[in-house]
């Protein structure tokens, strides 16, 4: 088995953006800035919104956080939005999800600008996603595609599944690479796929982003292919001081023995998403001072 840790990844991301906001800064600019909502304290949010926050200090980065009840209406949102939009001083803007249920999600990515849409969520980032103009590409899928070519695994003409069909990973990520110059070819299933082992087994690049643990075990997988766990479950495990553990969509252990490339969970592609925030955000400070 091949461990594609994304740690070194990530950190050779984020010390040649911290190269590049230097000179950015050197050269009369506003350094980046990112500003982050989270409502509520969904523990989960709460961990990634501090690794946001300690990347973007790391950085040099002006970082703004907006912590809110949960209780806040929409409205209010809303209006705050309204106002990072207008702010010259804010280049990206992040909606921490999920969202309360009286909230709605849809309603207020779509408020944000499209040039501040540093998550790459909004409609119109993913239309010109779609069609190959030049976007803010969702972090996740713009992580893993990094890995990819960090660790030399090709992607043209290959066949590449994706296990998901989420807004945030599954459909950008088959757009993704079906773009010219990755050139895949590309299979997208869900969980309620009927003999998922059927495309798995064929597959040069497996993806998977289901949100439930043991999706697929090496059987599903052939010699020579590689596996990209995005899942981030929470097991409990009372052997663990927290009183859990975490693992991924992949059963990570029945690799072992196998000729296969896999990411580890934790150490995965969570790392490579925060980094991914922190170079689209560089990439909206760079359009603002243009």
């Amino acid at each position: 088995m091949r461990r594609l840790g994304c740690k070194e990844v990530a950190e050779s991301v984020l010390n040649d953006l911290k190269d590049k906001r230097k000179l950015f800064t050197e050269k009369g600019n506003r350094a980046p800035s990112l500003a982050v909502i989270l409502v509520g304290e969904d523990p989960a949010s709460l961990t990634y919104v501090r690794k946001k926050e300690e990347a973007a200090t790391a950085l040099g980065y002006l970082h703004f956080q907006y912590n809110l009840n949960e209780d806040i209406q929409e409205q209010e949102l809303l209006e705050l939005i309204d106002r990072l939009n207008s702010d010259e001083n804010i280049d990206g803007i992040l909606v921490q999800l999920p969202l309360p249920k009286h909230i709605s999600e849809k309603r207020l990515i779509e408020r944000i600008n499209p040039d501040k849409d540093v998550d790459g969520f909004s409609p119109v980032n993913a239309g010109r996603l779609l069609i190959g103009e030049k976007s803010f590409v969702p972090c996740t899928p713009k992580g893993i595609l990094a890995v990819l070519r960090y660790f030399g695994i090709a992607t043209a003409g290959r066949k590449a599944v994706v296990i998901g069909r989420s807004n945030i990973v599954g459909k950008p990520m088959s757009v993704l690479l079906m773009q010219k110059g990755i050139d895949a070819t590309v299979t997208v299933c869900n969980t309620k796929t009927p003999d998922l082992r059927e495309y798995t087994s064929a597959a040069d690049i497996i993806i998977v982003a289901t949100g439930k643990p043991n999706t697929i075990d090496s059987s599903f997988v052939k010699d020579g292919a590689a596996v990209i766990d995005v899942g981030v479950n929470r097991i409990p495990d009372s052997s663990r001081e927290k009183g859990y553990r975490l693992i991924g969509d992949v059963d990570y252990k029945s690799f072992k023995e196998r000729d296969v490339a896999i990411t580890p969970v934790p150490g995965g592609i969570g790392l490579m998403t925060v980094a991914m925030l922190m170079e689209n955000t560089f990439e909206a400070a760079e359009r603002r001072a243009k």
